[in-house]
């Protein structure tokens, strides 16, 4: 049964990839198809044991979503970011509270955990469904920012109003938010910081143990953060970011190992969201989903972002594909688990209303996103295209073996070696080229899909690798103007 369930996720993924839908919907299909009312019959109601092994799961999610963050993308648009996952999740839970209490006729605490669940956005969702229609790093670096950021304040909604007892007042809610904001922030570049000073500086007997460490390490990182009573979401994500942009020992292969932890990780969790569904239950609460669902896409949404970006003058083409690209994915549904834990009244009805919204919008505007795109002109024009390095560290000999591959569209193709310009301390020892292997002499001119072998010291090892990145982007010219090789970046 279980290798029948591997391979099934398996060809999901595949159909995935090559539809265009998110992976969300599919995973959720083979739960909801192994559950009761389903081929498989399996029983499962267990919410507990749910919300925890997706606690888990979005632990490793968002550390996979943080490795993956480029910090000279994200730094322009943190302040955005930081908008958008405060003050924009604050008018989406109140426009999508106020819609469900007067349209729906929920009472006020069900319609406030709702609008606090429906209010995290998923990252994953949104570039899954837009890889072909590249997009300017402004706006994937919001997207990608605020979908790391505001997991972390949403928990904390969601976790107040699904207490039992009177709902805490605003202003209590508010500084609550923000220590625990500001814990998880320090906790986590801490970290980040010393994770990465580590790896950098301590050679591990074997490459297969750095991928382990680096996930080990997020992993210290929730944990701390959750523990010193802060955000341990927002921590993991930080310190994982920090460690993706510290050019660590082996990063392809921690790239790779991440990449199918998360892929592990939100099969996992989405069959498991599947199976607690009962899809006889769904019925009654189909029409109330779908009107949440359209206050919530195109008025709480799209009001969140004019409000919350009107400082940053951003383009309305721009804040209309950012209201539209607010899908939700798994976290709204693990979520609407809790108040199920907590016994709040008619936590099974938000939990189905929950469900069916996160469904039937992500079906609307996953597919939609591409066209939306283009027909916004808002696609990204060519870049040169970055360089896979690899570290490996030579603790004896004080120096980095780096091993960098030249791919499509890299404007290194045509640049001789000696036209690397190099600093003192770094040089090309070998290319790989069709599978042949020969030392390179100055005059050498490298080509697309070469394999370089460069030894650095220590000293200038950063230095190296800035320069090498700098041919790819910017040719042979690139830092010719009154810097040398060391310095170009």
């Amino acid at each position: 049964m279980s290798a029948l369930v591997l391979l099934i996720a398996v060809a999901a993924v595949r159909i995935s990839s090559r539809s265009g839908l998110p992976s969300l919907l599919l995973y959720l299909g083979i739960g909801i198809a192994m559950g009761q009312d389903g081929i498989g019959d399996v029983s499962f109601s267990d919410a507990e044991l749910t919300q925890v092994i997706g606690y888990a799961a979005l632990v490793v999610i968002l550390a996979e979503g943080g490795l993956g963050t480029k910090w000279k993308e994200i730094r322009p648009a943190l302040p955005a970011a930081a908008a958008l996952s405060l003050v924009g999740v604050a008018v989406s839970v109140g426009v999508t509270a106020a819609g469900a209490h007067y349209l729906v006729g929920l009472e006020w605490r069900q319609a406030l955990i709702i609008g606090a669940v429906v209010s995290s956005t998923d990252a994953a969702a949104v570039f899954s469904v837009l890889r072909k229609v590249p997009l300017p790093t402004r706006i994937t670096g919001v997207l990608e920012a605020e979908s790391g950021f505001n997991d972390a304040p949403v928990v904390i909604l969601v976790v107040a109003f699904s207490t039992a007892g009177p709902v805490e007042h605003w202003y209590v809610l508010i500084g609550e938010i923000a220590l625990e904001l500001a814990i998880g922030a320090a906790i986590g570049l801490a970290v980040g910081w010393l994770g990465s000073y580590g790896l950098r500086h301590v050679a591990l007997p074997a490459s297969g143990l750095y991928p382990i460490a680096v996930m080990a390490i997020a992993t210290v990182a929730y944990a701390a953060g959750a523990m010193a009573h802060g955000s341990g979401f927002l921590a993991v994500y930080l310190a994982a970011m920090v460690m993706g942009n510290a050019k660590l020992p082996h990063w392809p292969a921690t790239r790779g190992f991440a990449e199918g932890l998360g892929w592990i990780a939100q099969i996992g969790m989405f069959v498991l969201l599947g199976l607690l569904v009962t899809p006889h239950e769904l019925a009654d609460d189909i029409v109330p989903a779908l009107l949440i669902g359209l206050v919530l896409t195109v008025v709480a949404r799209p009001l969140g972002v004019i409000v919350s970006l009107a400082p940053f003058r951003i383009p309305w083409r721009e804040e209309a594909l950012m209201s539209w690209a607010g899908l939700r994915g798994a976290v709204p549904i693990i979520l609407a688990t809790i108040p199920m834990v907590t016994g709040i009244a008619g936590s099974r009805r938000i939990f189905n209303i929950v469900f069916v919204l996160v469904v039937v919008y992500t079906l609307i505007q996953g597919p939609t996103l591409p066209w939306l795109a283009r027909k916004l002109r808002l696609g990204a024009s060519e870049e040169a295209a970055d360089l896979g390095i690899e570290s490996a560290p030579l603790e004896r000999l004080r120096g980095h073996l780096l091993s960098v591959s030249v791919p499509e569209g890299s404007r290194m193709h045509g640049v001789e070696v000696g036209e690397l310009r190099l600093p003192k301390g770094a040089a090309v020892t070998l290319v790989v080229r069709e599978g042949t292997s020969f030392v390179p002499g100055p005059t050498t001119v490298l080509r697309h899909g070469d394999e370089l072998l460069v030894v650095a010291t220590d000293p200038v090892r950063d230095a190296a690798e800035a320069r090498l990145r700098a041919i790819a982007h910017g040719g042979k010219l690139a830092g010719w103007l009154g810097t040398g090789g060391e310095t170009a970046r």
